[in-house]
């Protein structure tokens, strides 16, 4: 099968031609502007290409509820051009084609589970940690949904006492994403986190940070892995700083086989950063399988 992946970022739109093992053909990157600016680029590039089903990974919050009168929008995102748009139903009338859609985080985990190191686990959490904090949750053979989708990036943190920092947040301040996200490494210590690499302390309260939220995923959802992606996880001191700090937080409450390897159990991702475009490759052969373009809603 011929399938699009669109990877539908804040900042840039990662638009791919692949099939549906995965393999990807080509792949390009257009700015995130405004839908009249970014859309007809997007259309355009996926109309030439001929694909038989589009598989979409969106930045959100979106619906995602087939059910729902807004079922394939864009709802209450900052970024304001993009609130309330109808991006499934722009593609389908422009495309004629099955369009699957989910959020971004989803995409990648579903990315993981199908054809990275995830493949065969029932419960796999997927957090990246960049501009924003996201995560996508693999549950019984299924992405989670529920009343919206996993928004667990907005937990809320106890601060450590250490740490004055106010929070980046706009809606919750002292979030995982409001203290640990790129914008709030930056803020706190004056200097983008790439230039903090050798900063000890900067890593040890990051670390505390996302170790803190993981441990409620885990006590939560109890997943059989947990993957982490982003930029800010390119600093690999974080690793092994978290499964530290994981293990103390969990007070030996929990003894499963996966805990006892921490190593294989809270792990960067595995598809060398392709794997929300090969989960997008993965919700466009699952849209093209259903057959029932007709009961989308536009």
């Amino acid at each position: 099968m011929r399938l699009g992946a669109l990877e539908a970022g804040g900042t840039k739109m990662v638009c791919a031609i692949g099939d549906e093992t995965g393999k990807i053909f080509e792949q390009i990157s257009i700015p995130t502007v405004t839908p009249e600016e970014t859309m007809p680029q997007l259309i355009g590039y996926f109309k030439q290409a001929k694909i038989e089903a589009l598989g979409i990974g969106c930045f959100g919050p979106i619906d995602p509820d087939r059910c729902s009168d807004t079922y394939g929008y864009i709802t209450s995102t900052p970024k304001l051009a993009w609130r309330n748009y109808n991006i499934v139903g722009a593609f389908r009338e422009a495309l004629a084609c099955p369009v699957g859609f989910d959020t971004d985080v989803n995409g990648a985990v579903l990315g993981e589970v199908t054809f990275g190191q995830a493949k065969g686990k029932n419960c796999v959490v997927y957090v990246t940690i960049g501009t924003g904090v996201g995560a996508g949750i693999f549950i019984e053979g299924k992405l989670l949904h529920g009343m919206l989708h996993p928004e667990a990036g907005h937990v809320l943190m106890q601060k450590r006492a250490d740490d004055p920092y106010q929070g980046k947040c706009p809606y919750h301040k002292t979030c995982l994403e409001g203290l640990a996200a790129g914008p709030a490494i930056e803020e706190r210590w004056g200097q983008k986190a790439i230039a903090l690499k050798d900063r000890k302390e900067v890593w040890d309260l990051e670390g505390y940070y996302i170790a803190q939220a993981l441990s409620g995923y885990i006590l939560t959802l109890s997943p059989e892995m947990i993957i982490l992606g982003g930029g800010v996880m390119h600093q690999e001191q974080l690793f092994p700083i978290i499964r530290g700090y994981v293990k103390e937080m969990l007070g030996g409450y929990i003894r499963t086989k996966e805990l006892e390897h921490m190593e294989t159990y809270i792990v960067p991702s595995s598809l060398e950063d392709c794997q929300g475009i090969m989960g997008c490759l993965e919700l466009a052969k699952r849209a093209a399988g259903e057959n029932d373009c007709k009961d989308y809603k536009g």
